[in-house]
């Protein structure tokens, strides 16, 4: 992989990771609702979600989901049936800020982790995505495990730091905003998109 090719596929990439999906939502939500502490742990889940995703799309469940109607069905109906139900937590969540306050509740980072981690890596049409979308940077003519090992390097390291940034950003936010009213749109708004989401991933044909 020449250094023109992956500078290419890190634009690209920076691109694809800034404009705002579930992911993003589900990291502005924590993060306007539970503090910078969350900002880490939100990173290490969508980190983890991007890398199991490009990592079964490059061994090969992308063209087994391209060629299986049943799994790609079923994959399909579990990524907006999670979609949906963070929807709906969202939506009807009490919004609070997090603060220092005796009493003020807090969800545990593995939590937070976790739901980050699912939003982004359960859903074939990512898998689907990194088939389609990786395979425009590949020197055939070069060893292909180094450079699948380059991108997905470079990929995970792009959409951590995204969602960091996205989540520090969103704290800083926080912290001016006072108004219970604010963050309950902010919720409801985040909410619409996870079901819009849902709603999506439910249609999709398979390609």
């Amino acid at each position: 992989m020449t250094f023109a090719a992956w500078l290419a596929f890190a634009a690209a990439s920076l691109v694809l990771v800034i404009v705002p999906g579930p992911t993003v939502v589900l990291v502005v939500s924590y993060a306007l609702t539970q503090g910078g502490r969350v900002a880490l742990a939100v990173a290490a889940g969508v980190a983890t979600g991007d890398l199991v995703a490009m990592t079964l799309s490059l061994a090969g469940l992308g063209a087994l989901l391209a060629t299986s109607a049943a799994l790609f069905t079923a994959l399909k109906w579990a990524g907006a049936a999670y979609l949906l139900y963070l929807g709906i937590r969202l939506w009807r969540a009490k919004p609070e800020l997090a603060t220092t306050a005796e009493g003020a509740r807090e969800r545990p980072a593995g939590a937070i982790f976790g739901h980050a981690f699912v939003v982004t890596a359960l859903n074939p049409k990512s898998i689907a995505f990194f088939v389609a979308f990786v395979p425009q940077f590949i020197d055939h003519s070069a060893p292909l495990f180094r450079q699948f090992v380059v991108m997905e390097a470079t990929f995970v390291f792009i959409a951590a730091c995204n969602a960091l940034a996205y989540a520090l950003l969103a704290d800083q936010m926080r912290a001016r905003i006072r108004r219970p009213g604010v963050l309950r749109a902010v919720n409801r708004a985040g909410a619409a998109c996870l079901v819009g989401m849902a709603a999506v991933t439910a249609a999709a044909a398979r390609a």
